[in-house]
């Protein structure tokens, strides 16, 4: 009898067939690592296709307004980014707004529909956020690169905070803010 076929005809007795094993699903389980790989790889394209703030501005980025290098005020740091990618760096808000305000005297091809985000630097906690969500405080005791500035923050508990503080006169919406309550701050 041969050993390496177990399941060879023995005298007297059919053949016996080797056992048929049931499929196991592994071809499924292995689709699944497939498709959760190709989902990935979609969102990834997306969300790389939204317009990312650079973290920081270069030692060359000057602000349009002022001519300051705006790299050597990291807790002041503005930015308005464009749809097509251009990024424009400001030591503040102040500035900022004023080049929102007059565009066309700083950016005579773009207008605002080009904007695609603007970000200032939250006071508390030193990190890039939605200039349009800010909310900022006029009129308080802490001074910018450039002097009186409008101080950003998040969220109106940091705004009654930061009033109680440093004695900030006002609360503004990004909406509020006004050419006129810019060249106020000069």
């Amino acid at each position: 009898m041969n050993l390496q076929n177990r399941h060879a005809e023995l005298p007297g007795k059919p053949a016996r067939q080797a056992p048929r094993r049931r499929p196991s699903g592994g071809g499924r389980l292995l689709l699944a690592p497939v498709l959760v790989a190709l989902i990935l790889t979609a969102l990834l394209a997306v969300s790389s296709s939204a317009v990312e703030p650079t973290p920081r501005p270069g030692p060359e980025d000057r602000c349009p307004v002022c001519g300051m290098f705006v790299h050597k005020y990291p807790n002041w740091v503005s930015l308005i980014v464009f749809s097509d990618g251009t990024q424009v760096f400001f030591d503040g808000p102040k500035d900022l707004l004023r080049y929102y305000h007059e565009l066309p005297k700083y950016t005579p091809d773009k207008t605002t529909e080009d904007i695609a985000t603007i970000y200032v630097t939250d006071y508390y906690t030193t990190q890039l956020i939605d200039a349009r969500e800010a909310l900022f405080i006029v009129g308080s005791d802490v001074m910018g690169p450039m002097g009186k500035e409008l101080v950003p923050v998040e969220g109106e508990e940091a705004a009654a905070s930061f009033r109680q503080d440093h004695r900030g006169d006002r609360v503004l919406t990004f909406e509020d803010v006004e050419l006129s309550e810019l060249t106020s701050l000069q």
